[in-house]
């Protein structure tokens, strides 16, 4: 039954890429059936749907609604199978108090309060019995069912579809350790000590990987908007602070908490921002941070060529993507979201319709981009609760450049800007000199992007395709005339299929 509800569900999603109504007998499930299976298959594919509600270009407005609603909260563990894993996890119970009614339940884990002492109260964290080994053979299954649907998709779409399920599986057996977790949380807390947001503390002394003990954080629910204004605490600084607080993690660090849903942000009575949960944290590349760094600027200046040739950077459009149709399309973009007179609602059906036109052209979902992407719809999402008509270009562009010198390395002042540009003259100069040096001596390489590389393996393969089905063509004709010599029409007939292949290849 479970293969059946992979299957099931894996089947729709690719359905609803390709945008066909049905295959053979076979037709996708509806928005609320998909819902329903995702929910029974649990964590790993409440996960990956999670991920894939971000991208409004491969499903139509019904499923996404579906998807986005998707909450990952599951029955709690029988106490027989709490008691296991906690004995496994303590063997005797060093807890003052501990409440077996866990407060919340999610697919990887739940959540108990305790007490260390009469005062001291912690939130433990139990990791769900057999997870581990459950996310596995999950990840094999979609593996195999993934091969099985590859074929049926273009280049661009099996390489978005490859990536997300890579970075999906890669990110989920992280999450089912909790060791990593508590890694994470003290790694973020030192490194974004400065930011004025609370984090939890880790007791590393009394977890391990089934259990995390973390002080226990109180407030309410970012999107929680009545316990807010009953307790007269202004929303918009808070936005202001989640915004920038990203800012600072994606561009200008480039480590970040890849799970900011409501539940993992709380407010507290004194109106400080709490981030909690840190089994989703991500490091951006390098070269991703910068792409990313110039299609901001690109955005808030509305270069729209430079924001499509930042986005290949990036690489969420293809290398080969034509440059003026995707500067076109961008534009388009840019005037709805920047139409004051639009609703939120007719913003979103008006970009369906442009997004619905252009959906053959080659874009592409890089595994750095997957949880970035993420990020930013959660954000918006949090935003329209609040503001009306909020939305990222209007609203949080001007933000974003106001930090792209930091992100480039400038210091607060330009004094201290400039010293550190004269630090560097001297390596500047003597790797200009290199180059010189090299170009001289005829001994100067040029290294190939990855972008660059995937459109020759592209072309490659294109290219060499119908020679080989041509020549597979030319050898099975010798060797049904070797096996009955009575063949002989069918044999002319393989013979000609790829004389023809071979005669009519593209290019």
């Amino acid at each position: 039954m479970r293969v059946w509800r992979v299957f099931s569900v894996l089947f729709t999603l690719y359905m609803l890429i390709r945008k066909r109504e049905r295959f053979l007998f076979l037709s996708p499930l509806s928005p609320e059936k998909l819902l329903q299976y995702i929910t029974l298959l649990g964590a790993s594919f409440i996960k990956l749907a999670q991920v894939l509600a971000t991208r409004n270009d491969f499903f139509p407005p019904p499923y996404l609604t579906k998807l986005k609603i998707l909450h990952d909260e599951l029955p709690p563990m029988d106490a027989k199978t709490m008691q296991k894993v906690f004995d496994r996890a303590y063997g005797r119970d060093p807890f003052y108090r501990f409440e077996k009614e866990p407060i919340a339940s999610a697919s990887i884990g739940q959540v108990h309060e305790a007490w260390l002492d009469e005062q001291t109260k912690v939130a433990v964290k139990l990791r769900r019995e057999g997870i581990e080994k459950q996310v596995k053979a999950d990840i094999r299954i979609l593996t195999s069912f993934n091969a099985l649907f590859r074929p049926l998709f273009s280049h661009y779409t099996k390489h978005s579809i490859e990536a997300v399920i890579s970075e999906f599986s890669s990110m989920i057996l992280k999450e089912v350790s909790l060791n990593q977790e508590r890694a994470n949380l003290i790694k973020f807390s030192e490194t974004y000590a400065d930011m004025h947001v609370d984090f939890p503390t880790a007791y590393e002394a009394l977890s391990c990987d089934d259990a995390l003990v973390m002080s226990f954080e109180e407030g309410y629910r970012f999107d929680d908007a009545e316990a807010l204004k009953a307790n007269n605490i202004d929303i918009i600084p808070l936005i202001k602070t989640l915004v920038k607080f990203y800012t600072e993690q994606m561009l200008v660090r480039g480590f970040f908490h890849a799970d900011p849903h409501p539940g993992n942000l709380l407010v507290s009575k004194e109106g400080k921002l709490i981030l909690l949960d840190f089994g989703m944290v991500k490091r951006v590349p390098n070269d991703t941070r910068i792409a990313i760094i110039e299609l901001i600027k690109a955005a808030n200046e509305q270069d729209y060529e430079r924001y499509v040739s930042a986005s290949k950077r990036m690489g969420t459009v293809a290398y080969d993507a034509p440059t003026a149709e995707l500067a076109e399309f961008t534009e388009r973009m840019f005037e709805i979201f920047n139409n004051d007179a639009l609703d939120s609602s007719s913003m979103q059906e008006l970009a369906f319709e442009v997004l619905e036109q252009t959906r053959n052209l080659p874009f592409k979902l890089p595994q750095e981009a997957i949880y970035i992407l993420r990020v930013s719809a959660i954000i918006e999402g949090l935003g329209t609760t609040y503001i009306e008509n909020f939305n990222g270009i209007k609203d949080i562009l001007p933000i974003l450049q106001d930090n792209i010198p930091r992100a480039l390395g400038a210091k607060e002042s330009i004094v201290e800007t400039i010293i550190d540009e004269f630090k560097t003259l001297p390596l500047d100069v003597r790797a200009f000199r290199n180059a010189i040096y090299r170009i001289s001596e005829e001994n100067l390489s040029v290294e190939l992007s990855k972008p660059q590389l995937e459109v020759l393996e592209k072309s490659f393969k294109e290219s060499l395709s119908p020679v080989i089905t041509g020549i597979v063509l030319m050898i099975s004709s010798l060797f049904v005339l070797m096996y009955d010599h009575a063949l002989e029409n069918y044999a002319l007939v393989l013979f000609g299929a790829g004389v023809l292949r071979l005669l009519f290849r593209k290019g």
